[in-house]
């Protein structure tokens, strides 16, 4: 649109950017261990995901089955450049016409242009990646945004419920879903109560709330075993969540050794069967039959199933882990040990799916012929088919994180960066394409007198700007100021370039060789869109 007033002359360069909004993408990805206890719920991980722009909603968190949310992958897959293929042709500023289409860069969720093939810098003369369409700066997409720079920010602390306070400085949650989960202990454990302690009246349902909270209580033990052994291997931990099925504790970063895999697997299992030990001995000084013996029992059992449960030697459970380890050490190869406990945790979902039922029929759990119905069969059913589905997408969820994480390493910083042409704040918008252009850079970079960077011209920017308007625009009003965060070292490269640009969310970064040169500008975009090619990858 025209701000000229009605003049059909330009403003002066100081004139903003009209930008136009492209289509948006939730980031996606898995990133992050997660420890779980008890039968468990298997939520998204949150382990390493692609970097996102200043205001994109984050990708709900999760963990990687009974103790690993890197085993979920993303929900986001490779898009059509469609959309672009209609600008083809288009004609550059410095005369050069169009030869490919791609998305916007200038925020994550729209597609990058395709990477590039060794040429000269013209800001450093490194060599740096061609596109696989030959694309020049002005006509590389849509993007949305301002004219204006807009100060990253970070993303929102994950949630997840309640908070209920930070032990180790770590976040623990109370989930939604456990308030329904508690209600129904509270009602199958009231009933049960009115049998051993029938003069208790309504009051066994008050009893049975202290049950249901104090089991809690203890897989919160369980989970935050897991979380001190996390952060004794310097491994750092997200969160802690209570939730219908258990707990989970959402551990950011693989183990390094099968060794500390065993350990961090192992820890939340000892604490359970520890507890029931406990459980145990003060049931001994209390008198049985009464409301300290009969909650005490009921403790000590529970604490016995989880920790059991959780031994099962299938992923995703603690016991799959552990397998993993052997198998790990074993091997020398951590996706050989993913691939096995995955497996095995897959026949295990089959087995109870097919076995719990029978196994309950057959009064095999400690039900007679007699106190077995229909309404039992059902719910033993139904609860049977919850467990193996959570168990068979845990164990499919690893098998998809271990082939990110073999194929992480390929993310590096130095082939994804993009050539970058260096321009003096002054210079108009259509001088700085031209000289872009003319070196066949697609990233502007503006400096001092002296050389040294002070900011980015933003992609999503430039393609707002009309191309009448372009001369009496100055590269500066389209530039975000650079901060420590959005300069990043050329040697970046996995789950280490990935943590850098979260920890600082912006559309474009510097990056720059060891010697503090500049190398190149680093879209999120591009980077984004090589880890989905690398999650789309076989192993």
């Amino acid at each position: 649109m025209d701000e000229s007033g009605g003049s059909g002359q330009p403003r002066s360069g100081t004139d903003e950017a009209t930008e136009r909004h492209g289509e948006q993408r939730p980031s996606s990805a898995p990133a992050a261990d997660a420890t779980r206890s008890g039968p468990k719920r298997p939520e998204r991980p949150t382990g390493p995901t692609p970097p996102t722009a200043p205001g994109t909603p984050e990708a709900a968190p999760s963990p990687h089955g009974p103790h690993d949310p890197t085993d979920s992958a993303p929900g986001a897959g490779p898009h059509s450049d469609s959309a672009s293929e209609a600008e083809d042709g288009a004609q550059m500023p410095g005369g050069s016409s169009d030869e490919s289409g791609s998305r916007p860069t200038g925020e994550p969720g729209t597609e990058s242009s395709a990477q590039d093939a060794p040429h000269a810098s013209s800001t450093g003369g490194h060599p740096h990646p061609e596109p696989e369409h030959p694309r020049t700066l002005a006509h590389s997409g849509t993007g949305t945004g301002t004219g204006k720079a807009q100060p990253p920010r970070r993303g929102r602390e994950p949630g997840g419920g309640l908070l209920m306070g930070r032990p180790f400085g770590v976040p623990v949650y109370v989930a939604p879903s456990w308030f329904l989960v508690a209600a129904l202990i509270t009602w199958v454990f009231g009933g049960q109560l009115d049998r051993v302690l029938p003069e208790l009246g309504a009051l066994r349902y008050l009893v049975s709330l202290f049950f249901a909270v104090a089991f809690y209580a203890s897989v919160l033990v369980h989970e935050l075993a897991h979380t001190v052994a996390a952060l004794r291997f310097k491994l750092p931990v997200r969160r802690i969540q209570l939730q219908f099925f258990g707990g989970v504790s959402e551990i950011e970063k693989e183990a390094e050794t099968p060794g500390r895999e065993f350990v961090l697997s192992f820890v939340g299992p000892l604490l359970s069967l520890v507890l029931s030990g406990l459980f145990y001995l003060a049931m001994l000084a209390v008198e049985p039959g009464t409301v300290p013996g009969v909650l005490l029992a009921g403790l000590m059992i529970s604490n016995l199933i989880v920790a059991a449960f959780n031994l099962l030697p299938g992923l995703p459970l603690d016991g799959g882990r552990m397998l993993r380890a052997v198998v790990w050490k074993i091997t020398g190869k951590p996706m050989s040990g993913t691939i096995a406990a995955a497996w095995v945790g897959r026949a295990l979902a089959v087995s109870v799916l097919i076995g719990l039922p029978l196994l309950t029929q057959s009064g095999a759990l400690g039900a007679t012929q007699d106190n077995i119905g229909g309404m039992d069969t059902v719910t033993d059913a139904l609860l049977a088919a919850i467990l193996a589905a959570i168990i068979w997408t845990g164990a499919g969820n690893s098998l998809r994180m271990a082939r990110l994480r073999e194929h992480l390493p390929e993310l590096r910083a130095r082939s994804l960066t993009r050539r970058a042409v260096p321009v003096e704040t002054s210079t108009p918008l259509s001088e700085a394409l031209r000289r872009a252009n003319d070196a066949g850079a697609r990233a502007l970079v503006v400096v001092d007198a002296n050389g040294e960077p002070l900011s980015l011209v933003r992609e999503a920017a430039i393609v707002g700007v009309p191309e009448h308007r372009r001369p009496w625009v100055a590269v500066s009003g389209l530039a975000q100021d650079l901060t420590d965060g959005m300069r990043v070292s050329a040697e970046l490269a996995g789950e280490a370039l990935l943590d850098t640009l979260r920890a600082t969310p912006a559309t474009e970064y510097l990056v720059v060789e060891d010697s503090g040169e500049i190398y190149g500008v680093l879209s999120a975009a591009d980077v984004e869109r090589a880890f989905v090619k690398a999650m789309a990858r076989p192993s």
